[in-house]
């Protein structure tokens, strides 16, 4: 495998190394090429019969790298921390839009899989497991008409958050079931072609931002609809839209998360969400920095390549600068919230805003060294500008989640 970097992590163990090697092989010749394509195509086609999309979703089925969040006892494909950072950076490498969808597809059947409810397992989790025809396909349902970023502070009790905000899709018992009203907005990733849903929402409006709830949702069931799949700027693989729950019943025993837990499990939830983005976003800007250094290498100005020009150099240096600073931040962020109880989401926040940052810095750099041509469509640098671009809102604005994570520096000394 060529690569324009050196793995200053010396102990990788040789499963890892195979892992990055393979991985890399199939974002080259599976995930960037696909994405590409998808890219092109109106947001309704992204996922019609027949689009590149369920080709790609069904090979990544066919290998099981669905399952690596999932227990081994339950088919799993067991990866250690660091081998999780690297899959996500490789597959951020490819193209991010696809790795969000392919990484998020799991997240239902991971929580229940940690549930201990037993009917969800034999029911729901085993069968995505066993998936190699992408049959299943999760969904994060947090994002909402009135309520975004801010929903890092939701539940959580944190001192920023107003006592009267509440989650707008409500819950409410009604015997041995819940029976869930409201919408979810847009911004729900795979929310137009999910089956299953892991939905967050409030369980008790009179007791505000302090009672929500996490839910275990099968979205073939009575009374849930879908919006038409969003047109984006960037990231254009990654299939979102509105969900709507019009007194749809599920069993109590789907409630993943009661009241009580609500706050641990949303800092579980952002620790790892945060650290999966930052490594992703690492991909993204090494790609950036290589389509930058590869053009600079082929594109002569003044009678020699324009990497000889000692101001492109300097700016090179610090684009290279900035792929080293991210993988590093967001590898420690990975590995210590894995292995952590209680986590510091207060790292994987900086991860999450470093490597954004620097993926849209660094990949708005390239596009400058590539000129005109940047501005091409078709050109790898310019969908990787568009994406880079959406990263810094996405999974929470930057600009929020660092308040959120300075909130837990604050809190914790």
């Amino acid at each position: 495998m060529t690569t324009t970097y050196l793995d200053l992590n010396k102990q990788l163990t040789s499963d890892e190394a195979a892992l990055k090697e393979q991985v890399h092989r199939f974002a080259a010749e599976v995930i960037r090429p696909a994405a590409m394509e998808l890219d092109r195509m109106e947001p309704e086609d992204v996922i019609a019969s027949g689009s590149p999309l369920w080709g790609v979703f069904k090979q990544i089925y066919g290998l099981g790298y669905h399952t690596r969040g999932l227990p081994e006892e339950l088919g799993g494909v067991g990866l250690s921390p660091l081998a999780q950072h690297i899959y996500s950076e490789e597959m951020g490498w490819g193209a991010c839009d696809l790795s969000v969808s392919l990484g998020v597809t799991a997240m239902p059947f991971f929580f229940a899989s940690r549930s201990g409810n037993q009917e969800l397992i034999r029911e729901f989790v085993v069968p995505f497991s066993q998936d190699r025809e992408a049959r299943y396909i999760g969904c994060w349902a947090v994002t909402e008409p009135h309520h975004g970023s801010d929903a890092v502070f939701m539940g959580n009790g944190l001192k920023e958050t107003p006592s009267d905000v509440a989650f707008e899709l409500q819950a409410e018992p009604d015997g041995d079931d819940w029976v869930i009203r409201g919408q979810k907005s847009s911004w729900v990733s795979n929310g137009t072609i999910a089956t299953h849903a892991m939905v967050h929402m409030g369980l008790d409006r009179s007791r505000s931002s302090t009672t929500a709830g996490i839910a275990f949702v099968p979205l073939n069931l009575p009374g849930v609809t879908r919006g038409k799949p969003l047109n984006k700027l960037g990231q254009r693989a990654l299939n979102q839209g509105e969900i709507f729950f019009d007194n749809v019943r599920i069993p109590k025993s789907y409630m993943l998360v009661p009241p009580e837990g609500y706050a641990m499990m949303g800092e579980m939830i952002l620790a790892a969400a945060n650290a999966g983005m930052g490594a992703t976003f690492t991909g993204v800007t090494r790609a950036a920095f290589e389509e930058g250094l590869s053009y600079a290498r082929q594109r002569v100005q003044g009678g020699k390549p324009i990497c000889e020009h000692q101001a492109v150099q300097l700016k090179l240096m610090d684009m290279f600068t900035k792929v080293e600073c991210a993988r590093a931040l967001s590898r420690a962020a990975v590995v210590y919230n894995a292995t952590t109880l209680p986590p510091a989401p207060e790292y994987s926040v900086a991860s999450k805003v470093f490597c954004t940052q620097a993926a849209f810095e660094v990949a708005s750099d390239a596009l400058q060294l590539h000129g005109g041509m940047g501005l091409a469509k078709g050109m790898v640098i310019e969908k990787l500008f568009r994406d880079a671009r959406a990263s810094l809102i996405e999974d929470g604005s930057n600009d929020v989640l660092s308040l959120a994570g300075v909130r837990r520096i604050l809190d914790r000394t």
